[in-house]
This record gives structure tokens, sequence and C-alpha cells, in this order.
């Protein structure tokens, strides 16, 4: 059988994508603060099996022990393949450098950038003492590539963690493991991330009118189309490892 993790499943691509692992009968470990009902009575009634672990990204201590324990419960059930999807993230903080406050600037280096790397190395441990393979999705953002005023710490968290995934695929392929990690790029979705851009001043953030028409010309995409093609990608696709894949390579193609 195999086993999903996804971090930030409760809303938004999270959801969307545990919610398309069910379809496909995969069981699904769902971290995140807020519970979602939706998916764990969705789970029951097709007789799948689901649960819900809470975590603050923003711990290390927290991360630690609770995918410790996730982990632990996981590989002793021999699972064929752990689908790992570190899919939490956070925006904030929306500022430019020189009007930065400290608090969130570390929050999201460690919900965005060491919160994957530890849950990473965590399993990538453990698969080394099994024969389960481990593929690892890493949701990045296209301002890992591109410098957008006011998102300097956003950039630079995702920049990393593109970096982080193409080093550890490297590694990955040295010690001829089956083991597969890549990074995903969503794009411009509709999700409660694209109201907190939104609701930035333009002082803070330069681009905020550009934003703005993206909900106003229904340019947005929406989250369940995006899970598809991920989902598509990961289960028919036959992914590179240590590649960074966009949507619309996927969605074209």
């Amino acid at each position: 059988m195999k086993y999903a993790i996804i971090t930030g499943a409760s809303k938004g691509l999270g959801e969307s994508i545990a919610k398309r692992l069910l379809q496909e009968q995969i069981a699904v470990v769902s971290v995140s603060r807020t519970k979602n009902e939706e998916l764990k009575n969705f789970a029951r009634a097709n007789g799948i099996e689901y649960k819900h672990v809470s975590c603050n990204l923003s711990l290390e201590k927290e991360i630690q022990e609770v995918f410790m324990e996730i982990s632990h419960c996981i590989f002793e059930k021999h699972p064929t393949e752990i689908l790992l999807f570190n899919n939490a993230g956070m925006i904030e903080p929306i500022q430019k450098v020189g009007n930065l406050d400290q608090t969130p600037v570390i929050r999201n280096i460690k919900v965005n950038l060491i919160a994957p790397i530890l849950i990473t190395n965590l399993f990538l441990s453990k698969a080394q003492l099994t024969n389960t393979k481990v593929t690892v999705i890493n949701v990045t953002s296209g301002a890992a590539v591109r410098s957008i005023e006011g998102w300097s710490v956003y950039c630079s968290s995702k920049a990393g963690l593109n970096m982080f995934t193409q080093t550890a695929a490297i590694e990955q392929a040295e010690l001829k493991t089956n083991n597969t990690i890549i990074g995903f790029s969503p794009g411009v979705m509709d999700t409660s991330m694209q109201k907190t851009i939104r609701s930035s001043s333009e002082d803070a953030f330069k681009e905020l009118e550009k934003f703005k028409e993206y909900k106003e010309k229904n340019l947005l995409l929406e989250t369940d189309a995006v899970a598809h093609a991920l989902v598509d990608l990961v289960f028919r696709g036959n992914p590179e490892s240590g590649r960074v894949y966009h949507i619309k390579e996927l969605i074209n193609s």
C-alpha cells in the first residue's frame, strides 16, 4: 500500500492534493494546525485510512517529535511507497528590506525551508533501513527564480528549497537509492495566500495591482486542477529526480 503525508493539507492546494489521493485509494496523513472534516468524512465513507496530525512547522522540536511518530507508524506497515508533499508555506512578511520585523522573517524561513529539510531528512534516513521508496515533492514558487520587490524573504526561502531539492537528488543518485525528490511550482492559484497578497500595501509590494487583476480577471488557477496535474505527474509522468516542474509544463503538455 502507498501512504502520503501532506503538510498544509487543511486548505488550498494541500486539501486538493489530499482529496485526489484519497480518490486514488491512497492512505493520507494530513499535517496542519487545523482539521479538515470534509477530508475525514470522505475517507471514512470510502473506507480509506486517513489521519490528521496537528503540528506547528515553525517549531523545530515539534517537527522532530511529530514526524518521528508519523514515520515510525508508517514505516512499520511496510508500504510500497511513501509520498511526502512538503506543501505548507507562508508568504509573509511582505515588506521591503529595511522595514522587516525579525519574528515573521524567522517564521517564514522555518516554515518554507527548515521544515521541509528536517522532514525530508527524517524520511530519507528511515528509508535507508527499508525497501520502501520515498518520493518527496517540495512545493516551491516562481518567486524562487524571480526577484519580487517586497518578497525578499519568500523568494529567498523558496530559492533555498529549490537548491535543497536539487542537491538532495544528486546525493540520492550517488547512493543509488530508488528515492525521488522533485520541486513543483504551482503557479498563481486562488488561495488564502493570494488574499494575503492582495491585502498588502503598495508601499511594501510594488506588484500589488497586478495581483489584484489576477483575481478580477479570473486568471487564478483552481487548486483542484493544479493538484490533478501534480498527482498525474507523480503517478504517471515518471518524474525526474532533482527537477523543478512548473504547472505550465504539465497543463500544456
